[in-house]
């Protein structure tokens, strides 16, 4: 005598397309999050024991080695830096900017950009230096 056995209909989900889709999304953002950069002017900032990072969007003067100033990536003259932050910050009180001097840079360039900044009314305003 032959006993039938019950037949169980096990259903299966195959999950193996979702791991690969959920490795290409992550793959992605971790790609696509190192491309954030700021704009490339190249600057070696001299380096300091007590510098912390911060990740905010504030106003940028930059000075480079050979001695050229650009605020936000454009090339700016010392004698028209005072007008051209006073036209783009908003709150000269509250409003915060940076200074990015190049290691190599002339020291007399940068005390003359932080005058004109002074002048300019920025209460608000750091150097931007590198941890050691």
């Amino acid at each position: 005598m032959e006993f039938e056995r019950k037949r169980h209909n096990h259903t299966h989900m195959n999950i193996a397309p979702l791991v690969d889709v959920v490795f290409l999304l992550l793959l992605f953002l971790m790609l696509t999050s190192h491309l954030i950069q700021e704009p490339a002017i190249k600057v070696r900032l001299p380096e300091s024991k007590t510098a912390e990072a911060k990740d905010e969007t504030i106003k940028t003067v930059s000075i480079t080695k050979d001695g050229k100033i650009y605020f936000m990536g454009k090339r700016v003259d010392l004698e028209n830096l005072q007008m051209v932050i006073r036209e783009d910050l908003k709150d000269l009180e509250k409003d915060f900017l940076r200074i990015k001097s190049d290691r190599d840079a002339n020291v007399g360039l940068l005390v003359n950009v932080i005058d004109e900044v002074r002048l300019s009314g920025v209460k608000n305003f750091s150097i931007v230096t590198e941890r050691r």
